[in-house]
């Protein structure tokens, strides 16, 4: 289990902090993240990586020379928002254009994205790429859905190698895709991970037993086998993946492959020779000859007990890109051409709510914003007393985040909140400052959405009138509306929609009726709380918890929990504000 900390929703920073200090030489902290200390040449495509804490190396320690300019940082488990990897692209770019590479899960896949479209927008070009190597979490016919785990060194490295190269954005972006093609990886794990402050692991494997096909966000596996013996273990890693070759391989045999065998946290460096030395004689009697194998933790999910083994089929142009020299604070391959310090960057961006302008607000409107005001507070006093149970009912089959993410979220759109009313904000730019505070420090899937809604609601609230039930009512649809677009979840998904569109339809039912807005709130409120516990009833179809649907029937889902208790917070506010008019 963690057991340095402090203030565990402070872990991610302070780590990164301590990080940044131990290698200056390598690496320079900046808005979101970390990007190279070193120098890079004008016109190189830079590639940044990202994901959530808790994965060291991953990912802050693979950057510098011949691997990834700049890595996003996000909570522990938790995507970087989209305001952290913009502010790293940007702080990493050098003309050449980016590429942004992660692994494939919702919160990445959401921030990520929208990252790219800002940049874009800015005239800097770039693409994206999710990394999909882990052949347990999805059918082969289905590989778009499968999760980015060890391979993504492979991917990160090929990308940055053709980069470092030279290469234009087309061309690094194309041979990135072709060594995610080409990238396999499978797990087993012997117990969960234990998140820093938590009292207990995201899963337990009995006495005896193993995890098979578990995931680094402390996921537990699809299936549980007697332990193995180390050659054992060895064969059932190898023979599952030599038993999906990538597209255009006939037979291992006459192969080359780049091999990582990854620990994932807890499983000693002599473990995993003992185990690897069985993998290369597998390997070597199927007649594949391994390249530059990699042995060591690569890949983590804080102290689980686990290995992964990643097979890289290399082609000519990739095994190249695979052995090329790198220098990074956790990966060190042949040596590098020594280079000059960076100069200090300009480009990273200012605070996003702090230096946000504050437009003219009518009193209205203010006073509107002082109940919006208690509405956030109330959210975040609900967050932080339900925050360990949100994260138990999220470990069950997902990685446990949910309740710290909403914590960290709710603090920061409640400050931020206060901080616009300070400066005299109506209800609608009020809720925009919360927005981009609980969207950038929450990071996530839960932080993306919150940031919709919160936007949405105070997009139809503006700075100009007094808001009425209609204009509230009709905020909720359209905040509705924009969390399954942005979140491609419809009801039945296992999600927070499934407590949203219910909560979303009464309220409007109950305003159409000519209730006031408080007691409409309350019957809504009532609603979204049966939903969110039908939800119990409900496989996933989406997100982290969808490879362990079995395992998730009977627990309702926790984003769906977390609005449910939102919205009955909420109107505690609002019928305070009901009661003191001047409110």
């Amino acid at each position: 289990m963690t057991r340095l900390f402090n203030n565990p929703a402070a872990f991610a920073d302070e780590a990164l902090e301590g990080f940044a200090a131990a290698h200056r030489r390598l690496v320079r902290r900046v808005p979101g993240g970390v990007v190279r200390a070193t120098a890079t040449a004008p016109g190189q495509v830079a590639v940044v990586v990202g994901g959530g804490s808790g994965h060291y190396p991953a990912f802050s320690g693979l950057v510098g020379q011949g691997l990834a300019h700049g890595a996003a940082v996000g909570n522990v488990f938790a995507s970087p928002s989209a305001q952290q990897v913009h502010q790293v692209a940007r702080a990493a770019q050098s003309g050449g254009g980016v590429l942004l590479a992660f692994g494939n899960y919702a919160g990445d896949v959401l921030h990520f994205g929208q990252a790219a479209e800002r940049l874009t927008a800015e005239g800097v070009p770039c693409a994206t790429l999710a990394v999909t190597d882990d052949v347990s979490s999805a059918a082969a016919g289905e590989s778009e859905k499968r999760r980015g785990v060890a391979g993504d060194l492979a991917v990160f490295k090929t990308a940055a190698a053709a980069a470092e190269a030279g290469l234009p954005l087309a061309e690094v972006v194309r041979l990135a895709r072709l060594a995610n093609a080409r990238t396999r990886s499978f797990g087993i794990a012997f117990s969960g991970c234990t998140l820093p402050g938590a009292d207990a692991p995201l899963f337990t494997v009995p006495a005896g037993r193993m995890a098979v096909g578990l995931g680094i966000h402390g996921e537990p596996g699809l299936a549980e086998r007697p332990v193995p013996s180390a050659d054992e273990a060895a064969e059932l890693l190898v023979s599952t993946l030599l038993h999906e070759l990538p597209e255009g391989v006939e037979s291992p045999r006459g192969q080359r492959a780049g091999v990582i065998l990854n620990g994932l946290g807890s499983v000693k460096y002599e473990e995993l020779f003992v185990v690897y030395r069985q993998v290369a004689r597998l390997l070597a009697e199927a007649g594949v000859e391994t390249v530059d194998p990699e042995v060591g933790e690569l890949v983590t999910s804080f102290d689980m007990a686990g290995v992964s083994l990643t097979l890289f089929w290399l082609t000519d142009e990739l095994e190249p890109l695979w052995t090329a020299p790198a220098e990074a604070p956790a990966y060190r391959k042949g040596t590098v051409a020594p280079v000059a310090a960076a100069e200090p960057s300009a480009t990273a961006d200012p605070d996003p709510v702090e230096n946000t302008a504050v437009p003219e607000a009518s009193e209205p409107s203010r006073a509107a914003a002082r109940t919006a005001l208690a509405a956030l507070g109330a959210i975040e006093a609900t967050v932080r007393a339900h925050a360990d149970e949100l994260g138990r009912i999220d470990a069950v089959a997902g990685d446990g985040d949910h309740g710290i993410g909403m914590r960290r979220g709710s603090e920061a759109a409640h400050a931020a909140g206060r901080r616009a009313l300070e400066r005299g904000a109506g209800a609608g730019t009020l809720l925009h400052h919360a927005a981009d505070a609980w969207a950038d420090r929450a990071g996530g899937t839960s932080g993306a959405l919150w940031g919709v809604i919160l936007r949405t609601l105070g997009t139809a609230l503006g700075d100009i009138e007094r808001p009425d039930a209609h204009a509230v009512s009709v905020g909720v649809d359209a905040a509705a509306d924009g969390v399954m677009r942005l979140g491609k979840a419809e009801t039945g998904d296992k999600t927070m929609v499934d407590a949203l569109v219910p909560f979303a339809d009464a309220l409007s039912d109950a305003v159409g009726g000519g209730a006031p807005l408080a007691a409409a709130w309350d019957t809504a409120a009532t609603a979204a709380d049966a939903a969110a516990e039908a939800t119990a009833g409900l496989l996933p179809r989406l997100g982290r918890a969808r490879p362990h649907a079995e395992k998730s029937l009977g627990t309702p889902d926790a984003g769906a929990v977390s609005l449910a208790l939102i919205v009955r917070a909420v109107h505690g506010a609002l019928a305070d504000a009901t009661a003191k008019p001047t409110a």
